[in-house]
């Protein structure tokens, strides 16, 4: 029993055997018995419900999702259960935009953001809180021609203070790479506007993220989301000189130099690299002496067959030597021009960007004309 209620607040238990005295008349040792068994019984069920619902979302009718927002609501303090409710909200929400939007319409947000706050030391409930909060962002139903997933993302910022929640939540784990990986893979998805870049910056993300990237480098997962989260918030132009000044442009390239046998933080780094550069000769000139575009290279020879290793790289490459013409012929010094021509033939994702980035390289380019708009005999 002990084990059912540890994560129970006396303050919840207390009221749920007062109720048994009250209106039902028990006596205080089964009105004790009775409260025990039933938070026992309503976590066997929540768990049992998630099991159920996990990649059929479409089980759940109307009814069943405001029990679900009506049992997260009235249990709060109980962190067993409101974990188990929050996964089983997660696994109606995915690849489930109707779900979605009825448990935003039913007030499953502020629940999700207040469960991060009230339990900000459990380490089970901020996780699964905040991978609920991001599933809430997804576009990932076929059935639907288009989702909400931009008006939610600016429910959890703007009304229920999304951004500060989760700050305020990584401060409290500087030593769990999973919660934080989950922490800053939502940060990432819900930095769709302008402003909520610059309010993560403002809230004191920034210096949180570049610090993660330095100090926690031995986890893989953890840079690729910390990447993940530079690079949406470096959509700001002003954001781009703030991580720039703070030191992140040699934090990526560290990472990726640490990580080169992942595809998946090389593709992140030039990602987030080929953003700070976007419009910015002189953070394209602070990547290039910190040995971002060679960095860059090591990455497409490590990764020749990863299409997305090369298509960052190459957009990367382009956006460095774009306004700032004198880099050109260093780039090419490395080796550049053949590693793109090898993306160019390898990846047809690459085509274009591979093309632009030859071109501003100063690099000989075929440019073949796909229609000259003459007319043609159509007849076969």
């Amino acid at each position: 029993m002990k084990m059912a209620t540890k994560r129970i607040t006396q303050e919840t238990f207390d009221a749920a055997v007062r109720e048994n005295i009250e209106e039902f008349e028990m006596g205080p040792e089964e009105a004790v018995t009775e409260a025990v068994e039933q938070f026992e019984s309503q976590g066997r069920a929540l768990n049992a419900l998630s099991a159920l619902i996990n990649g059929q979302p479409d089980l759940l009718d109307t009814q069943g999702l405001k029990l679900l927002v009506t049992t997260l609501d009235q249990n709060a303090d109980a962190a067993d259960l409101i974990c188990s409710g929050i996964r089983c909200i997660r696994h109606a929400c995915l690849k489930h935009e109707q779900n979605r939007q009825s448990l935003v319409k039913a007030g499953v947000l502020p629940l999700l953001t207040g469960a991060i706050v009230r339990h900000s030391r459990c380490a089970d409930v901020v996780r699964e809180a905040s991978w609920a909060l991001r599933i809430m962002t997804f576009d990932d139903d076929i059935r639907v021609p288009f989702g909400n997933a931009h008006d939610h993302a600016k429910l959890i910022v703007q009304e229920n203070g999304g951004l500060k929640v989760l700050i305020e939540a990584a401060k409290a784990f500087p030593d769990n790479p999973s919660v934080l990986s989950e922490l800053c893979s939502t940060l990432s998805h819900l930095t769709v506007r302008n402003e909520f870049c610059q309010e993560v910056v403002d809230l004191g993300g920034l210096g949180i993220l570049v610090a993660l990237l330095a100090n926690c480098n031995n986890h893989q997962d953890l840079v690729k989301q910390v990447l993940s989260a530079l690079r949406a918030i470096a959509g700001n132009d002003d954001v781009k000189d703030a991580i720039v000044r703070a030191g992140g442009t040699e934090s990526i390239v560290a990472a990726m130099t640490r990580h080169l046998a992942s595809p998946q933080v090389c593709e992140q780094s030039c990602a987030a690299l080929c953003v700070l550069a976007l419009r910015k000769p002189e953070n394209s000139r602070i990547i290039v002496e910190g040995g971002g575009a060679l960095a860059a290279l090591e990455a497409m020879k490590a990764h020749p067959k990863e299409a997305g290793v090369q298509k960052q790289a190459c957009m990367l490459i382009r956006n460095l030597v774009a306004r700032s013409q004198a880099f050109s012929q260093l780039i090419l010094d490395l080796g550049a021009e053949a590693l793109i021509v090898q993306a160019r033939a390898a990846h047809q994702d690459c085509e274009d960007v591979a093309k632009a980035a030859l071109r501003d390289l100063g690099c000989h380019v075929e440019l073949r004309e796909l229609w000259t708009g003459q007319k043609g005999n159509l007849a076969p």
